[in-house]
């Protein structure tokens, strides 16, 4: 395939579909599947991945630790970083929405205040404002719907798959800001410094995602 690159991934719910298609694309990616702690694991081919949080991956490319990673298209909009954004992969779909509880719906209009709970700040601010509200935003880290149930805010920005989540906890989806998906991201220095390596691990990785949702 192409020498020694480094990838940061994310833990957790998209690591296996961004290890698939890392394999489609020609890395040999068997060793994350091993049931260990390590956070640096060395591939064939010179290649290393290193398995981060999620809202982490952008930093460790930018500081150029990483030439390329994977995040979701939430995380990028929240942090704002200065990187290549050149393939969406299709995976770890989900939204990006604005809930309340449908017993207690928000009244909104132009110049009016709502109050909103979310691990997503500025998405939640540059959306609000887009509509002419001014938010009063709760920066939260897990829970978010019981910002909602327990009267904390009156409306919270969070990511939803199904659903189902929301509606076990009374509450009801009123707009998506967003489809989320898994995108691939690159180091910009990297792309000059080595581009012939760098164009041709994200042609082999557009290739794979492509083929993979074409099958989906």
């Amino acid at each position: 395939m192409v020498d020694g690159l480094t990838f940061a991934l994310p833990k957790g719910r998209i690591l296996r579909g961004a290890a698939s298609i890392l394999a489609a694309a020609g890395f040999d990616t068997r060793a994350l599947a091993a049931d260990d702690r390590r956070l640096s694991i060395d591939l064939p081919g010179g290649h290393r991945v290193l398995l981060v949080k999620p809202i982490d991956v952008p930093t460790y490319v930018e500081y150029g630790v990483a030439e390329l990673g994977i995040a979701g298209l939430d995380t990028l909009l929240e942090q704002g970083r200065d990187l290549y954004e050149p393939v969406d992969l299709g995976i770890g779909r989900c939204r990006l929405v604005v809930a309340e509880p449908t017993a207690r719906p928000a009244t909104l209009r132009r110049g009016t205040s709502v109050r909103v709970a979310t691990k997503y700040p500025q998405v939640a601010r540059r959306h609000y404002a887009g509509r002419g509200i001014d938010p009063e935003v709760i920066e939260l880290s897990g829970s978010v719907e019981l910002a909602a149930v327990t009267e904390l805010a009156d409306q919270i920005v969070d990511l939803v798959e199904s659903g189902e989540t929301l509606r076990q906890n009374g509450l009801r989806e009123v707009e998506t800001i967003v489809d989320v998906t898994g995108r691939l991201v690159v180091h910009p220095a990297a792309s000059k410094l080595r581009p012939t390596v760098i164009a041709a691990a994200v042609a082999a990785i557009r290739a794979a995602a492509t083929a993979r949702q074409e099958v989906a």
